[in-house]
């Protein structure tokens, strides 16, 4: 049962509580994440988000609560499981394959989708980024960050997924670059991929979201529309203010 033929959300977890060690992160995070939907996640640093994404992915599984793909019992499922589930994950770090080819690393994410969909491929992705085209057979290690960004997200589309989870996928990449990311992540949107968003450009964020969450010390203490997050700036300044 695919994310277009069912109202079951793709992730709900409810009542996270995570662990660094002794460290108290998560503290009781609920959420869920409908299909087609795209929320972004929001919040200063330090504050939780990215160790939100690694426990719905069973990256640091939770010690409480609840995460369920499809409505099916998945916490601390291994991630190799979870992502096998129409989920693909655009680290902070990238995680691109240094000594492959921007091809070889591209054609080793491709599969269908749950439905069998092959709406990205090879030739999708290089028109998507032409970039990426002129750089086939460049090693991954030889591409600029923003070029590896390209190739990680490319990556991801690759597995043609239901939930696209990106974390910080702009961060330190130059104007040009940034703008050209969006660009892409508009289009993701508008071909019916949930997507996640962990980004610190708060514009772009309320542009593109249809719920927004911002955890402040571990907890949600807001979610909405954009239209009412853009309209309310007292919280704005109260989480989101450097």
């Amino acid at each position: 049962m695919t994310a277009q033929a069912t109202k079951v959300p793709i992730i709900e977890a409810e009542q996270l509580h995570t662990y660094y060690g002794a460290s108290h992160i998560l503290h009781g995070i609920s959420l869920s994440v409908a299909p087609g939907e795209t929320l972004s996640l929001m919040g200063r640093n330090g504050m939780g988000k990215t160790t939100l994404l690694r426990s719905l992915l069973g990256l640091t599984p939770p010690r409480r609560g609840t995460v369920k793909i499809y409505g099916r019992e998945m916490t601390g499922a291994a991630t190799q499981k979870i992502i096998r589930q129409g989920i693909a994950f655009v680290p902070e770090d990238r995680g691109i394959f240094p000594n492959l080819t921007v091809r070889e690393n591209l054609i080793m994410a491709a599969r269908s989708g749950l439905d069998g969909r092959k709406d990205w491929d090879l030739t999708r992705v290089l028109e998507t980024f032409p970039r990426l085209a002129q750089r086939l057979s460049h090693m991954g290690n030889h591409l600029s960050g923003g070029e590896q960004q390209m190739l990680t997200v490319g990556r991801a589309l690759m597995t043609n997924p239901e939930l696209l989870i990106l974390d910080e996928a702009t961060e330190g990449l130059a104007p040009l670059i940034r703008k050209e990311i969006w660009s892409v992540v508009r289009t993701i949107k508008q071909s019916g991929i949930a997507t996640v968003i962990v980004d610190k450009d708060i514009k772009a964020l309320l542009e593109l979201a249809d719920r927004n969450l911002i955890i402040s010390k571990g907890r949600i203490v807001y979610q909405g529309s954009s239209a009412e997050l853009a309209a309310d700036p007292e919280i704005h300044a109260r989480y989101l203010g450097v």
